[in-house]
């Protein structure tokens, strides 16, 4: 048993079938993302009882499996769902370490709030982080810009039809062996232009990690691809059409003075960790850095003057991706055969470095798992 400050006791059952090391190596030659699992998973459950005082209880790690749900189960119905996403590395010395997760506890509490969910204590949420790559860490890969993707996650599962808050709620781990995200070698990737979708709205969840977000995002990810495009871009039609951010990562703009813009969170934009470690990187260097918003007109003719030299999207997964075109409808903006810029790859390299830790961590970024 493993008690944590907030006194909740992690029980362990270790899996009888774990993969053998010759499978285990298989898969890392070749991880993909988010194709593989480790061997176990970590669950903690809540509940609220007779009182109305809830609780979180019941923490263990135990064999990655299905999941048993009533069918009524509120998460099914009323999708009461959240998660997050960070990942594990594995430096020189064999150690594997995270990056900034306590701001991903941070992010998941106030994805929580919004959807009605309980708040898990941040102790809870790291020493679940522990407890699952204690015991898998030989799934943390060593390969250049390979790492172990964790993924938590939050569900309503109690049984019952009706539209409130559940009652009972499941809080989980499990993690994938993660190669480059978007695969090969890094190269600027083609964005499609959403005209008839919307990400979020005002007053919605757009600033939450929630699934729906992303169920939304799917229609224009197929015309992406229909496109050729890698990823999409959605705007604000009733802000100037002001730059949102893509299906799952935020983006900045980088100006011929060094400056870099990244649009403002206004309600509707996800607060990425990436995103704010790249401002506190850019600012460590003197580059001026402004979080407003930046419309459609002006990437367009910033573009085509020069005055912007450089866009990249950023995201857990992805990190930082070079953005070589926009692609809107028939007009395409930027080169088709843009080459990766300066201040994106020298971001992408420090940062990178920072995680896995060949490069100074100066601001303390960096939590040891295993």
């Amino acid at each position: 048993m493993t008690q944590t400050d907030a006194g909740v006791e992690f029980a362990q059952k270790l899996s009888t079938n774990r993969r053998t090391e010759e499978e285990r190596a298989a898969i890392l030659a070749n991880p993909g993302f988010g194709n593989h699992f480790t061997d176990h998973t970590v669950i903690v459950d809540y509940s609220v009882g007779e009182d109305g005082k809830g609780s979180w209880h019941d923490a263990r790690l135990e064999p990655y499996g299905p999941i048993m749900l009533d069918p009524s189960a509120a998460v099914l119905h009323y999708g009461q769902e959240i998660f997050e996403g960070l990942k594990a590395y594995r430096h020189a010395d064999g150690s594997v370490w995270t990056f900034r997760a306590e701001k991903n506890a941070e992010r998941l509490n106030r994805s929580a709030a919004r959807l009605a969910l309980p708040q898990l204590p941040p102790e809870i949420f790291l020493e679940a982080l522990r407890q699952l790559v204690g015991a898998d860490k030989e799934w943390v890969p060593n390969g250049e810009g390979e790492s172990l993707y964790l993924r938590p996650f939050m569900i309503a599962t109690e049984a019952f039809l009706g539209v409130r808050p559940a009652k009972e709620v499941s809080f989980r781990v499990i993690a994938s062996p993660a190669g480059n995200y978007f695969g090969g070698e890094l190269a600027p990737v083609s964005i499609w232009l959403s005209r008839n979708y919307a990400r979020a709205g005002r007053g919605g969840t757009g600033a939450a990690k929630c699934g729906g977000n992303y169920a939304a995002s799917l229609a224009a990810q197929l015309e992406a691809e229909a496109h050729g495009c890698k990823q999409v871009v959605f705007l604000d039609e009733a802000n100037d059409n002001a730059v949102e951010e893509l299906g799952g990562m935020n983006v900045f703009f980088v100006f011929k003075d060094g400056t870099l813009v990244t649009p403002a969170l206004t309600g509707t934009i996800l607060e990425g960790v990436t995103r704010s470690s790249i401002i506190q990187l850019a600012e460590d260097r003197g580059l001026k850095v402004e979080e407003r918003k930046i419309t459609l007109d002006e990437w367009c003719e910033g573009i085509a003057s020069g005055e912007i030299t450089e866009v990249f999207a950023c995201g857990t997964a992805a990190v930082i991706t070079p953005i070589g075109k926009l692609v809107d409808g028939d007009s395409v903006i930027g080169a088709p055969d843009a080459k990766a810029g300066e201040v994106t790859m020298s971001l992408r390299e420090q940062l990178l470095g920072i995680q896995t830790g060949a490069v100074e961590d100066t601001h303390g970024w960096l939590t040891r798992l295993a």
